[in-house]
């Protein structure tokens, strides 16, 4: 089985945008990567022109929200640095057990990683006048715009990955199951835990994985 990865453009955003953009990056991933019967949702984003779907389903709302909170708390604690969250689907291979281990094994067959650069802004600017969705004059109306367009490229970058690249997936255990069983990786206290999960992941893998980008 080959492991895909796929690295999404570089967004630049405000931290007050963190929320809303990953929410609509990762339940976009999620509700192409969905198996069974989905209950679609559309979201409008509140800061941007954008629609994006949900797949319905509580769970993953849930394990979403909770991850996009520990990520925010990082960014707090790390300002000016840029980061990145890796969205990992897998199979799980139970081995034959032992005394000392239960032979559980997960292969990895897809990666998403998300980079984000997290910019600060002076907190004397109004919240107002930035959650906004009236386009103001000048240099936050331009900026808003090119974060929007960057947004529709990672979008779109999805959608033809999606579409390009299938034969890795899989075979489906239970169309019951709303989604493939998933992690999703942020940043931790320190950069080399955060790279040391990754190359684990990678080790998993029961073949050499591919890049896209």
């Amino acid at each position: 089985m080959n492991c895909e990865v796929c690295q999404l453009k570089e967004l630049e955003v405000e931290s007050f945008e963190i929320r809303e953009v990953l929410r609509c990056i990762l339940h976009t991933i999620m509700f192409h990567r969905a198996l069974g019967l989905v209950r679609p949702r559309d979201v409008d984003l509140q800061i941007f022109d954008i629609t994006y779907v949900q797949c319905g389903d509580v769970e993953i709302e849930r394990k979403i929200d909770e991850k996009i909170d520990q990520f925010i708390s990082w960014v707090e604690k790390h300002p000016h640095k840029k980061s990145q969250i890796c969205l990992s689907f897998y199979e799980v291979k139970n081995n034959k057990a032992t005394w000392f281990s239960n032979k559980v094994e997960r292969l990895y067959w897809e990666h998403w990683y998300i980079n984000l650069n997290v910019v600060q802004r002076p907190k004397s600017q109004s919240m107002k006048s930035r959650l906004s969705k009236v386009v103001d004059p000048g240099e936050e109306s331009t900026r808003r715009a090119a974060v929007e367009a960057s947004l529709r490229d990672v979008l779109f970058h999805i959608i033809r990955f999606v579409n390009e690249k299938k034969d890795h997936i899989p075979p489906i255990p239970n169309r019951e199951v709303i989604s493939f069983p998933y992690d999703i990786t942020i940043p931790s206290s320190s950069d080399n835990t955060f790279g040391m999960d990754m190359l684990k992941r990678m080790l998993q893998t029961s073949g050499h994985p591919s890049m896209i980008s």
